[in-house]
């Protein structure tokens, strides 16, 4: 996992740097940051919204084969896979731009995690060192904001570092702040003093969960409002109440610099997802005709190219054949030809047993079995 962090923190971490080397003040280069990023994750939600949209538009035809094929299963996966083929659309394909922004985001969190490094650009051998001093783990991903929060408490020692640490890493402690809150430190809410600055911490938790809840209200109450039919309402709506809390009582666990962070990521999300649900309510018609256009067109073109959907029909007429020791085409069989059919597939096992083990096999052995 941490090998995740390590790789994609490098781009993201040069980003932060230049953005930081504009503007100063960490919180702004948080939000700045943010922005940046999500940007560059706008296509992947563009695809996954667009999938979406586009499988909206067939619901009315697949509610029609679920009933027309409510007590044959199989039939009914087969009769989706065509529908979908024609259609031109894979009903997987959300899920690489998931997987890919989900792998980017580990990027993302390693920079806000290790300013040391990704910021300020210490050496490895310094920023372990430092870490030793503040007597925090090295496998602790919040090991640099940990020891961010040292720096006064054990000056001495670490005024003994290279690279001029003490005072570089002092200088972005300072500038480590929203309206004077350090950004380092753990909100909580049993301070020693509620002054201005364990107020604005103490508040930021709450801030992250009230972000989070009014993008899932959203997203919620727009699936609902586009798919009726959706189940499972009682178990998204406990989701719905249940990530905004779980965000709170981590974000009071964790440096308020991580929970700043998480306000201004669902922001721009609910922002992204808003704007682009807009664009498809108006044009997704359009935009399902020419996608239906362009994989016809595609098929046309490469026609020894097998969609995903077609491998998907071939799959399961091969797992039929398989599990039923003939080809689908037939059907009426006798029950001689089907015991026959059966002999001749438990044979075929056989074999291919023996051969994987190197045993020996006579096909003769189990005729009369």
């Amino acid at each position: 996992m941490n090998f995740l962090y390590d790789v994609f923190g490098i781009p993201f971490g040069y980003l932060m740097r230049i953005i930081n080397s504009l503007f100063p003040n960490y919180a702004v280069s948080i939000i700045i940051f943010t922005l940046v990023t999500k940007l560059v994750f706008i296509p992947f939600n563009y695809s996954m919204q667009k999938n979406a949209a586009r499988t909206r538009l067939l619901n009315p035809k697949l509610e029609k084969l679920k009933k027309s094929y409510a007590n044959n299963p199989t039939k009914l996966q087969e009769e989706q896979q065509k529908l979908y083929q024609e259609e031109g659309l894979n009903p997987m394909s959300s899920c690489l731009p998931s997987l890919i922004q989900m792998i980017l985001l580990f990027g993302v969190l390693d920079v806000v995690y290790k300013p040391f490094t990704h910021i300020l650009g210490f050496s490895k051998e310094v920023r372990n060192e430092a870490v030793g001093i503040a007597g925090t783990n090295l496998k602790n991903l919040r090991c640099e904001l940990i020891t961010m929060e040292k720096l006064n408490e054990l000056a001495d020692k670490f005024k003994n570092l290279g690279e001029d640490f003490y005072n570089k890493a002092v200088e972005f402690a300072q500038n480590f702040t929203i309206f004077g809150a350090n950004l380092g430190k753990a909100p909580t809410l049993h301070p020693e003093v509620w002054n201005k600055e364990a107020v604005i911490l103490a508040a930021i938790p709450f801030l992250a969960g009230l972000a989070q809840f009014v993008s899932s209200v959203y997203t919620q109450n727009y699936q609902k409002k586009n798919n009726p039919a959706m189940q499972g309402g009682g178990c998204m709506t406990a989701m719905m109440f249940l990530a905004p809390v779980l965000s709170i009582i981590f974000a009071f666990g964790l440096p308020a610099g991580i929970g700043f962070y998480w306000i201004w990521s669902s922001l721009f999300t609910f922002v992204i997802t808003y704007v682009l649900n807009i664009y498809f309510d108006k044009n997704i018609d359009k935009i399902n005709e020419k996608e239906k256009a362009k994989a016809l067109a595609y098929a046309a073109k490469h026609p020894e190219k097998k969609t995903f959907m077609q491998k998907m029909l071939e799959q399961q007429q091969a797992l039929e054949q398989q599990q039923n020791g003939t080809p689908s085409t037939k059907t009426n069989l006798s029950k001689s030809e089907k015991n026959k059919i059966n002999r001749d597939a438990l044979k075929d096992a056989r074999k291919r047993m023996a051969e994987k083990y190197g045993d020996e096999y006579d096909e003769n052995e189990n005729d009369d079995d």
